[in-house]
């Protein structure tokens, strides 16, 4: 699907693709950009540790 406007990262194979080209349960997205897809894995590091950090500060 070229020209979507829509990027996603595929778990599966590590690459970006335009538009809902792989399975859902392989992609992570949509992002604006490939740029923003390219770092999807650490995008969702970062909010896992920031809710991780949120949790435990509740817990206090």
């Amino acid at each position: 699907m070229s020209g979507s406007g829509e990027y996603y990262y595929n778990i599966a194979t590590g690459q970006v693709e335009e538009g809902k080209v792989s399975d859902w349960k392989d992609r992570m997205g949509p992002y604006p950009t490939r740029e923003a897809a390219q770092r999807a894995l650490d995008l969702a590091a970062a909010r896992s540790k920031a809710w991780d950090e949120e949790d435990e500060e509740r817990r206090r």
